[in-house]
């Protein structure tokens, strides 16, 4: 997920660059929210400490 977020991010930059202003703004939106995403599964991630045990 953080992947997919970092590729809008870099699509937006790109965009952005180019002069496409709703793209850019699309793509950044909605690396905003992977990110989100991903932040708040690893806050549950560590929380609950579902990880190997050694």
């Amino acid at each position: 997920m953080l992947r997919w977020a970092l590729i809008f991010l870099v699509l937006a930059l790109v965009a952005g660059a180019l002069g496409a202003g709703g793209i850019a703004g699309l793509s950044m939106n909605i690396a905003y929210v992977l990110f989100v995403i991903f932040v708040i599964l690893l806050i549950v991630h560590f929380v609950t400490g579902r990880g190997r045990r050694i």
